[in-house]
């Protein structure tokens, strides 16, 4: 069946979902599973000893890429080996690799491919864009700003809404209309989920006194301690979403240590840093009334963002998801216009400070008599599934164009490690 795909590729990770074109009524956007945690994939290339690219694989940062899609229309390029690459070659070559892993899948390419991009991006940075997807075979990529993409997949998105992003790397606020932004800031300065990982580390470090001090930074084992620690740390940060307290493993030479983290301490650490965010986004909102504020982000998964923001706040329950589901969202749309049907919302409504909430919660004044209970479900016969094996991130691309007359081209092979 046909579809239209949605491509998000972000610092950390990259994600893709796709929008069927037939039958009737609202088509709702499918995340597709690329093989890494939640579904997306590390937002990284490995340039390998026989000329191609490993896509998601940690490896030596010298022939490794990672965080060029916030680089593009750098024109300082990224060196692999003795290899240099744009940015923007780099962040097309992924887009390629998610279009051919999903045109496998479904048996064939997409009808159009909608790729979000960051809200602060020019004429510039676009153009170079296309042009690199070009270079790469792909001509039909429609770019489409982040905060325009979240928007499009909530239902009531037809009047000003407003959009707070925070990730691992980036925070954008922006208020948006059907395909217009109203207005926007992004804070490069801003604290976002790294620096609130470095928070906790340090909250460890205090915690455990001498015996985290007194650690040799020039011992390869109180290295591989120090990485294992920030693991632990944005693991925790993490959990904290869900839950009021946590404990950080910390495995010392002489043996673990458990310190302890709750909610209200990990509140009080990244607060400061929560308020600013905030101000920055009612400056960007000032004198606009939203129907509401669409949350998008790993890290607007901590409770106190939320709790901060002013109106209506809701927010999907992968909130890192919210921005490519609405980009495939949005390419259906551009295909075949708005759906006759009323959008479905399916974001969990966090707070409303607004008394006219079109479904109210909360207690109804209606005699018990008036219910009755509803009849008993029928039994449910439930056969297991067959599932397939599981597949591994590591996929090798076909070809890469670079620009200026070169072009380096290998074979592509796939390759599974039985997982």
């Amino acid at each position: 069946m046909p579809y239209v795909l949605g491509v998000d590729v972000g610092t950390t990770r990259t994600a893709a979902a796709l929008c069927r074109l037939g039958g009737t009524g609202r088509a709702e956007p499918e995340v597709v599973g690329l093989g890494g945690p939640g579904g997306g994939v590390a937002s990284s290339l490995q340039l390998t000893a026989d000329g191609t690219f490993a896509v998601g694989e940690p490896g030596d940062p010298r022939w490794t890429a990672t965080g060029f899609a916030a680089r593009v229309g750098d024109g300082v390029p990224v060196v692999l080996g003795a290899e240099p690459f744009t940015a923007e070659e780099l962040t097309a070559l992924m887009v390629s690799w998610v279009a051919g892993q999903v045109a496998a899948r479904e048996g064939e390419p997409a009808e159009r491919i909608v790729l979000s991009h960051p809200v602060g991006w020019g004429v510039h940075h676009k153009g170079l864009m296309h042009q690199a997807l070009r270079v790469m075979g792909l001509e039909n990529v429609t770019l489409l700003a982040e905060p325009l993409a979240a928007a499009a997949g909530h239902a009531f998105a037809r009047g000003p809404v407003g959009v707070f992003a925070m990730g691992s790397h980036a925070f954008s606020a922006a208020v948006v209309r059907p395909f217009e932004v109203v207005s926007w800031a992004e804070s490069p300065d801003q604290d976002t989920g790294v620096d609130f990982d470095d928070l906790v580390f340090g909250h460890v470090k205090t915690e455990l006194g001498r015996a985290f001090a007194e650690l040799d930074p020039q011992d390869p084992r109180t290295r591989g301690l120090y990485g294992r620690l920030r693991r632990d740390c944005e693991a925790a940060k993490r959990v904290l979403s869900g839950t009021f307290e946590t404990v950080i493993p910390v495995h010392l030479p002489s043996g673990r240590v458990d310190v302890p983290l709750s909610r209200a301490k990990f509140d009080e650490l990244i607060r400061s840093s929560v308020e600013h965010a905030v101000s920055v986004f009612e400056r960007v909102v000032r004198g606009t009334a939203l129907e509401a504020t669409v949350l998008v982000g790993g890290s607007t998964r901590i409770p106190l963002i939320s709790s901060l923001l002013p109106g209506r706040v809701v927010f999907e329950a992968a909130p890192e998801t919210t921005a490519v589901k609405g980009a495939a969202l949005a390419g259906r749309h551009m295909l075949l216009g708005p759906d006759d049907n009323e959008p479905i919302e399916t974001s969990v409504l966090v707070r409303d400070d607004d008394p006219l909430l079109r479904f109210p919660v909360g207690d109804m004044d209606v005699p018990d008599a008036d219910f009755t209970a509803p009849p008993p479900r029928p039994p449910i016969d439930i056969t297991p599934l067959d599932l397939p094996e599981r597949r591994s991130v590591q996929r090798l691309v076909r070809s890469l164009a670079v620009t200026g007359g070169q072009r380096r081209s290998r074979d592509a092979h796939d390759q599974e490690d039985g997982r």
